[in-house]
């Protein structure tokens, strides 16, 4: 008889949550080596529900196919204590639905669950209560972006096996199972798509001061191109017309993964629209490549420009492999432009309260971006632990406490309230008065 395995995306819990192109990428990925081997059942809280919402409701998709996730109050941590924002629980289903899933199902023999951004856990250990109260006899393995980072935190959630990095191994054994590792992720667990994800390759050769990439999965590997292909073609026959990139440096050798894939989707002329939602690295990006992307139908453009100090960005990447100069960025968007791509819809990537720059610093570089007529994005830092900039962060806040890693919440420990709201503020206002500096851009196929 074949194992019962469960997959479960736990709700989130935090201040804010977006819609990004969140699917359980990693979940899936495991979830697809086992196909065939394993009765595999999905439970995951931020799936939007199968019938589509009226565009005036709350939960109604963009043209892009993201959503506003479902809010309730949650109560807040007395580590947020400080912060008057409002502490939320971001789900599509309500706790009790999965309680009323497990009782009405004979008992799992394991549940796969996915861990993200560190200072989510709240939602793992909800999960953990509820899989421990209907169906006691269920392994409970976690795997993912939390567990890698704080293993010994998270082994005190009460789970059986923490899964760290990308040796899956460990995994292989509990379950008993030979995984087929060329084979594409489980998106079949879902009745139908709207919207999905897509690695062309994993792990990321920068080594940036701020990011945990590295240690999650430690090498660069481009990924088959035909795995990648069938990835994409259930991805469309399950009813996908919006699929994101994950990849952590989706532009670094592009003929091994990127090109190929590109040409071969430019030749089907697919109806599916890609999104970038990991930084681009805008050095990388060439006149071809750039063509070849909005040939091939990616429709949203995020740069990853972080700042315009030239000593901040060597000091945030020891190499200078990942630094982007400005004169690259603004490169960058005019291949774009030229290329065909829509000005509203590329962004540049700017890091607020990142502990070793200063507001003029971000300011200014805010306003270099946007006089590339490029739409500006604020990405709050958040203190990742292990990392060298991570560490530098004990001195505001406890490390050792995941919660205090969030990122709605460092920036304002680091900053203030007051300066936090004024630069996003600065940053609203600045993409209001968004105008595409005077340059022609051809029609698409000129």
């Amino acid at each position: 008889m074949k194992p019962r395995i469960l997959l479960v995306n736990p709700p989130i819990y935090d201040f804010a949550a977006h819609d990004f192109w969140l699917r359980p990428y990693g979940l899936l990925r495991v979830a697809g080596y086992l196909r065939g081997q394993a009765e595999l059942r999905v439970f995951d809280y931020l799936d939007p529900p199968r019938a589509p919402a009226p565009r005036d409701a709350d939960d109604a998709a963009d043209r892009w196919g993201r959503r506003r996730i479902c809010r309730a109050p949650a109560a807040k941590p007395a580590a947020f204590g400080a912060l008057r924002r409002r502490y939320r629980r971001f789900a599509f289903a309500a706790r009790e639905r999965f309680g009323e899933f497990l009782a009405d199902r004979p008992p799992f023999d394991a549940a796969l669950v996915q861990t993200g951004m560190t200072y989510w856990y709240p939602g793992v250990a909800e999960v953990i209560e509820d899989l421990r109260r209907y169906s006691p006899a269920t392994r409970i393995v976690l795997g993912g972006v939390y567990a890698t980072l704080c293993p010994q935190h998270a082994r005190r959630l009460g789970a059986d096996l923490v899964i760290l990095g990308a040796d899956l191994d460990p995994l292989w054994r509990a379950l008993h199972l030979a995984p087929d590792l060329n084979a594409p992720a489980l998106w079949e667990a879902y009745e139908r798509l709207e919207t999905g994800v897509l690695k062309l390759s994993d792990g990321c050769p920068f080594r940036c001061t701020y990011c945990a990439a590295s240690r999650l999965a430690p090498q660069f590997a481009p990924r088959p191109l035909q795995v990648a292909l069938a990835e994409m073609d259930l991805l469309r026959r399950l009813g996908a017309r919006d699929v994101a990139f994950y990849d952590d440096a989706l532009l670094f050798r592009p003929q091994d993964a990127l090109v190929p894939f590109l040409e071969r989707i430019a030749s089907q002329k697919s109806p599916v629209n890609f999104h970038t939602p990991n930084a681009l690295h805008a050095r990388l990006l060439t006149r071809e490549i750039a063509r070849l992307m909005v040939r091939a139908g990616v429709r949203t453009f995020y740069l990853g420009f972080e700042s315009l100090s030239d000593a901040w960005q060597r000091g945030t990447d020891g190499k200078a492999m990942g630094k982007v100069a400005p004169d690259e960025l603004a490169r960058a968007v005019a291949h774009l432009r030229e290329a065909g791509a829509d000005p509203r819809e590329i962004t540049a990537y700017l890091i607020l309260g990142h502990p070793r720059s200063d507001t003029q610093e971000l300011e200014a570089s805010m306003r270099f971006a946007h006089g590339l007529g490029v739409r500006l994005m604020l990405a709050d830092f958040s203190p990742i632990p292990g990392t060298p900039d991570g560490e530098l962060c004990r001195q505001w806040v406890d490390m050792d406490e995941p919660l205090c890693h969030n990122k709605s919440a460092f920036p304002v420990a680091l900053l203030g309230e007051h300066e936090v709201e004024r630069l996003k503020e600065l940053c609203r206002r600045l993409n209001r008065r968004l105008r595409p500096p005077p340059a022609a851009i051809p029609a698409r196929g000129a």
